[in-house]
């Protein structure tokens, strides 16, 4: 058991691929509400950005939970930056693909510390946490954020955002695709297996 979860396989790769291009579309759409929110939200719509941003975090836990392989979340979110990036055009630009692995890492932190043994509503709440916390200030350096009198409300919408999109939703989102069965030939189905289901 401990040599197949310390060797990667080739599905565990060829998931993070698909993982990746899905939600490098899934990041573009999301790109395009954001700039819809933002012309709906007004004078205040600079901060659409932080309404939505938890959900350019959802692909790390999404991976991490079903191959349960250190550093699945870094790949899955840098992968998408490429899609999102170079296939899509976002107005990002290359420093998308910087971001991608600070989310990343930030989710993956929480399951790390588990050892990627507990996934459960807590742990990824706070991997959508931390994904949003660690690119914020990132973010915040490169746009300019710092001084303002929004900083803080800024910090905040993420935070929320980043524990309701990037973690719960990707909670419910794995969650829903165990119970299809489409993925009880990677990780999460051998430990489910375990666990009593089947």
């Amino acid at each position: 058991m401990s040599a197949r979860r310390s060797s990667w396989q080739l599905k565990d790769l060829m998931l993070m691929v698909v993982m990746g291009v899905v939600f490098g579309f899934v990041y573009w759409v999301l790109v395009q509400a954001w700039n819809g929110l933002a012309i709906a939200m007004g004078p205040a719509g600079d901060l659409a950005q932080h309404v939505l941003f938890g959900g350019w975090l959802l692909v790390a836990p999404i991976v991490i939970a079903i191959v349960r392989r250190p550093f699945a979340g870094v790949i899955a979110e840098v992968l998408a930056s490429v899609v999102e990036f170079v296939f899509l055009g976002s107005p990002v630009g290359p420093t998308l693909m910087i971001a991608a692995a600070i989310q990343g890492l930030g989710c993956e932190l929480p399951f790390l510390l588990t050892r990627y043994r507990r996934f459960g509503w807590g742990v990824f709440a706070v991997a959508g946490l931390l994904g949003a916390a660690l690119v914020f200030f990132y973010s915040a350096f490169r746009a300019g954020w710092y001084g303002q009198d929004i900083f803080a409300l800024r910090l905040v919408m993420q935070l929320v955002s980043g524990v309701v999109l990037g973690g719960l939703l990707a909670k419910v989102i794995v969650d829903a695709l165990a119970r299809t069965g489409v993925v009880d030939n990677f990780a999460i189905g051998h430990s489910l297996a375990g666990a009593g289901r089947g």
